[in-house]
């Protein structure tokens, strides 16, 4: 008997989640124990994004290749789905089946409830934080912390972030591409299209501009990069 197939969705925040794994094993064994040996994976897509956003590259890929496959959207768990309503719709008009390993009888309408609940918490918070902030300023508070907005800081922060963006593993990769394609006779324009086909993303999990080529070649250049 033939299994159906699933395509695995995965989501981590942030960066170093996605290099470490740190929660995708976790999600992982979520998506093998709802299928236990009933279903076969035929594709995993993992994006690394805010649960806010809904450009999510990997999932419309997951979806469209769902379409391809008649496959099964499987998520791990259903805040790793999103929190914005308005992708819930988009999943829904995608004309795909979708199911949450934590939550097999979950269904448009009632993830839809959720997620609209959850972003109505959401402005909720954002509107006492606003109102806090409001009185403070109002009673004369100073707000933020003017000592960091110095030259200095300033310039301590620039190369604090050029040297984590110098240890990067995926920008020394990227890189040294790039270099090679320069050298090659390519432009900058198509050294990114180049890298971003070839499933490259700077330190920030974003497709890669002209702008972004040359700093991560500037980098490598670096007499401190390495």
């Amino acid at each position: 008997m033939m299994q159906r197939p699933y395509v695995g969705y995965f989501r981590v925040s942030t960066q170093k989640q996605g290099r470490s794994g740190l929660g995708l094993e976790a999600q992982r064994s979520a998506v093998n124990t709802y299928l236990g040996g009933n279903g076969v994976l035929v594709g995993e897509f993992t994006d690394v994004e805010s649960g806010k956003k809904n450009d999510r590259p990997q999932l419309l890929a997951a979806i469209a290749y769902c379409k391809e496959q008649r496959a099964v959207l499987l998520i791990a768990k259903l805040d790793r789905l999103t929190r914005n309503v308005a992708f819930i719709f988009t999943l829904r008009d995608s004309g795909i089946e979708f199911v949450c390993a934590d939550m097999p009888e979950a269904n448009t309408l009632t993830i839809g409830v959720m997620a609209t609940m959850a972003q109505y918490e959401r402005e909720l918070i954002g509107e006492r934080t606003r109102k806090a902030l409001a009185e403070k300023k109002r009673q004369g508070a100073q707000l933020g912390t003017p000592a960091n907005l110095d030259a200095a800081a300033i310039l301590k922060s620039r190369h604090v972030r050029q040297a984590n963006a110098r240890q990067d593993e995926n920008n020394r990769r990227a890189a040294t591409l790039a270099r090679s394609l320069r050298q090659a006779g390519q432009n900058w324009s198509q050294i990114a299209e180049t890298l971003n086909s070839n499933g490259f993303r700077t330190r920030r999990g974003k497709p890669f501009h002209v702008m972004q080529v040359q700093r991560v070649i500037e980098l490598l250049d670096s007499p401190s990069s390495f």
